[in-house]
């Protein structure tokens, strides 16, 4: 029996709780970036590795300033000087400086630094006006990561801070998941290839590449399987050689109810298990999914924001499950309305909008028109604000939940 008209989050823990098969592989640092993180990456050795000086100056025992003033000044020795790279050949004691430039190691006995503009030096000898309390302006070893801190969680997607730190260990390389390729599919007699003259009564294939492209931002590889005329065995076919190369197939049209539901009567001529087809979400709500050959098909909408909306509340979990990330739902937020919304919500309304602040106070404003058809309100959209089933019209001011994208 097919799951008809299901709440939206019961649809998306059907899809979710379904099996991703992960893989891994070795990426160099440099082709690192937006990866995910296979296994917890751990810090071999503290950074920095030695206790150094923060800034040109000079080092020496914080001990021989005791009553130093202007007119008493204590007077060190130079022993050496420390460029940074260089290893220190003398010991610190009583009445001895090194003078020591930013990164260099301090030199065993000094347990304190002084800027150079701070003292009055020569090549043989630095002068110190006023008392140094003892370990004062160092960086110790350590101080920005200790010796098995974790660097990154297994899951976690790679930021160029997290390069940097994987470097500072001298990694040249980083276990990653593979990308889990998803072919995306448009159905629909009408559609026409971007590059190819416009037909008459046809529209340009625009959801592929905007499927693909949310995709790509996920973590996936997308492969665009282009476009299908409404013939279910056609769609069939399409479908079985894109699972054949891919982890996933996503079709764009043809999950309404009536007529021209092909994606469904391609479902059953694949002897697929439907888990669900049509939720409670609106737009989006003509959304189908499926397993066929142990591999999930997403059904979306024909309808641009119709499929993004689709894709985005319902398939998005699965799919990042899919690329191994960790961080696989949206975080959940409560604003204000500004706007009201005049209309009732006998399904679960989902509004494309922006966060906005004013006087402290977190709103929710509509980023454009809300059809689903509409595809520029995403433009500069960074929430999805939810309006739960059986709502009336709201005014501006109500609470409503939100997700961040």
């Amino acid at each position: 029996m097919v799951l008809k008209n299901v709440d939206t989050d019961m649809a998306m823990k059907l899809l979710f709780e379904q099996r991703a098969d992960l893989r891994t592989e070795t990426v160099t640092l440099d082709h690192a970036l937006l990866r995910i993180i296979s296994q917890t990456v751990y810090a071999k050795m503290p950074i920095p590795p030695f206790d150094r000086s923060p800034f040109d100056g000079y080092a020496f025992r914080a001990e021989d300033t005791v009553g130093a003033s202007y007119d008493h000044p204590t007077i060190l020795k130079i022993v050496e000087e420390l460029p940074a790279g260089t290893l220190p050949k003398h010991e610190i004691t009583a009445g001895l400086a090194a003078k020591i430039l930013t990164g260099a190691p301090i030199p065993k006995g000094a347990n304190t630094t002084i800027k150079y503009e701070d003292t009055e030096f020569s090549d043989q000898e630095v002068r110190i006006f006023s008392p140094i309390k003892p370990n004062t302006n160092l960086v110790y070893a350590g101080a920005d990561v200790k010796a098995d801190d974790v660097l990154a969680l297994q899951g976690a997607v790679v930021s160029a801070p997290m390069i940097s730190s994987f470097a500072n260990q001298g990694f040249v390389g980083v276990d990653v998941y593979k990308k889990p390729m998803i072919t995306v599919i448009s159905t629909g007699t009408e559609l026409c290839e971007i590059g190819q003259p416009l037909k008459a009564a046809s529209i340009y294939n625009s959801n592929v590449h905007t499927i693909c492209a949310y995709l790509d931002s996920f973590g996936a590889m997308p492969i665009n399987g282009g476009c299908v005329p409404d013939e279910s065995v056609v769609i069939a076919e399409k479908i079985k050689s894109a699972l054949s190369v891919s982890d996933m197939v996503i079709t764009t049209g043809g999950a309404s109810v009536g007529d021209y539901d092909w994606a469904v009567t391609a479902m059953k001529e694949l002897d697929a298990q439907i888990l669900f087809w049509k939720t409670s979400l609106r737009p989006g709500g003509a959304t189908l999914a499926a397993v066929v050959d142990g591999k999930i098909v997403l059904g979306l909408s024909g309808n641009p924001a119709a499929a993004v909306i689709g894709l985005l509340r319902i398939g998005m979990p699965y799919i990042k499950k899919l690329c191994g990330r960790a961080d696989c739902f949206f975080q959940e937020i409560y604003l204000k309305l500004c706007e009201p919304v005049s209309k009732d919500s006998p399904k679960q309304r989902i509004l494309r909008g922006t966060l906005e602040i004013e006087d402290a106070i977190a709103y929710f404003k509509e980023s454009g028109s809300q059809g689903s058809e509409t595809i520029s309100s995403f433009d500069q959209c960074d929430l999805l604000g939810e309006i739960p089933m059986g709502s009336p019209p709201l005014p501006a001011g109500a609470i409503i939940k939100a997700y961040r994208m």
